[in-house]
């Protein structure tokens, strides 16, 4: 049996940049096939040579949009790139990331992951003074109070960064520098890499090893990087400086080979299926990973349970962007197969199945059904982070609270819903135990939101 149709937790994005590189061009497509997980419905590369800016962007996939012929016309040693989930249906190739300003003050592009909260208040500022946006685009956006500045820079971008709220991770390219920026908060992950006699900045440190870079760190809360030829410049945008990184990264969109911030995302994936062992024990036969996020979940649950780790579940790796595309029509019209069952393995047997979150409840609930209809006796659920039961205003796709099963229902009733025999979820405080932080965002989970929320109470409270 197949599954279609199922509806994931997306991120924004995925940046990319490099510095003092002959081969630069290149060292971006490969980096951004590492990131590509965080981004499948468009990428962009620009580059910057001998004053000119030349750019390359496309709907879809790395692989779709560049090839040799078209790389070779990237020259340069200084560029960025983006990857890119796209909520919006609406938009197109001009909506696609990093994104070119011509300006009398001088050229720049950018590259923005994550969300600005206080946008809309921002945006009508600027419209006030004069501004024309054609998007709605936090990019865009932080274009326009660059651009209002009228300094150099530096300073624009610092005095720009100060008047935001949100959690960000951003690239500036001007023909002297790149520029990286991180949010006071610590919300989203940018780390920097040193790589021969240049720099590259990621937002993961899976792109790191691709190219032949070495990790150097990850940007403080708060910091603006200015990299040039002649080295590195650190500014701070703000004095508070926390590290909220959201656990999401950790449980879900970050890939396992990453570090983030000193936690390789593996080891913490394995440890909290470890822990739901622990807490959680269960009386079954084995132990089945929804891959690709919970493979290393399962296999900490299966050590720690001493259960057999068994391959139950066959992700198709072939469906391409035509699976992605953001509308229902398209994935109803598209989708072929998205998830199989290896049936003899799961036949006769009682499944602990890990996942790594629930939002909806309708992945779930579809896997488990796939899981019975295949023969499974019973089916006992195990989440690696605890009950979603807010929206995030931060850069992940699940805004009000009618698109969040655990809002409005029990664990008990969740369970009941997606027809699992047993569900349970990581507890929050094993979350600061696995990472061994002092600080996380874990809004999604507790309503306790790191920044001030500026959407509307009627968009937030929908469906509550």
């Amino acid at each position: 049996m197949k599954i279609n149709n199922i509806k994931e937790i997306n991120e924004e994005c995925g940046l990319l940049a490099v510095t003092n590189d002959e081969n630069a061009a290149e060292t971006l497509y490969y980096g951004l096939h590492s990131l590509q997980h965080r981004g499948q419905e468009g990428c962009g590369i620009v580059m910057l040579n001998n004053d000119d800016f030349h750019t390359i962007r496309g709907e879809g996939l790395i692989i779709e949009n560049f090839n040799e012929n078209n790389l070779k016309t990237l020259t340069g040693s200084m560029g960025i790139g983006h990857v890119k989930y796209n909520h919006d249906q609406h938009s197109g190739v001009d909506d696609i990331q990093p994104l070119l300003f011509k300006h009398y003050l001088g050229d720049f592009a950018i590259a923005f992951n994550g969300s600005i909260v206080n946008s809309n208040e921002i945006r009508l500022i600027l419209e006030e003074q004069g501004s024309l946006f054609r998007s709605k685009d936090d990019a865009e956006l932080i274009a326009h109070m660059i651009i209002k500045n009228k300094e150099d820079t530096l300073s624009s971008i610092i005095n720009s960064l100060r008047k935001v709220e949100g959690g960000f991770a951003i690239l500036v390219m001007t023909k002297d520098a790149i520029y990286a920026c991180r949010d006071k908060h610590g919300l989203r992950p940018l780390s920097l890499g040193k790589l021969n006699d240049g720099y590259i900045v990621s937002s993961e440190t899976c792109a790191f090893e691709i190219v032949g870079a070495t990790f150097v760190r990850d940007l403080i809360p708060g910091e603006v990087l200015e990299i040039t030829k002649s080295g590195i410049n650190s500014s701070k945008y703000s004095n508070f400086s926390h590290y909220n990184m959201c656990a999401m990264e950790y449980a879900y969109f970050a890939r396992p080979d990453s570090d983030l911030e000193g936690v390789n995302v593996h080891t913490f994936r394995k440890n909290s299926g470890k822990v739901l062992a622990r807490d959680f024990p269960v009386n079954a036969d084995i132990v089945v990973g929804v891959p690709d996020s919970s493979l290393s979940a399962a296999m900490g649950y299966a050590e720690e349970s001493k259960l057999p780790y068994e391959t139950g579940l066959i992700k198709n790796r072939y469906i391409g962007r035509t699976f992605i595309q953001p509308t229902q029509n398209m994935r109803e019209k598209s989708v072929k197969l998205k998830l199989s069952t290896v049936t003899s393995v799961v036949k006769g047997k009682r499944v602990v199945l890990i996942d790594d979150s629930i939002v909806r409840g309708t992945t779930c609930k579809r896997i488990v059904s796939l899981l019975k209809e295949n023969g499974a006796s019973e089916v006992h659920v195990r989440i690696g982070t605890p009950q979603i039961t807010h929206p995030c205003f931060y850069g992940v796709d699940f805004t009000t609270y009618e698109e969040i099963i655990g809002a409005t229902k029990t664990k008990e009733e969740i369970r009941d819903i997606i027809g699992a025999d047993s569900l349970e979820f990581l507890k929050l405080k094993s979350l600061y135990e696995i990472t061994n932080r002092q600080e996380l965002c874990h809004a999604c989970f507790t309503g306790k939101y790191p920044t001030n929320i500026y959407q509307s109470l009627k968009d937030i409270n929908k469906g509550k």
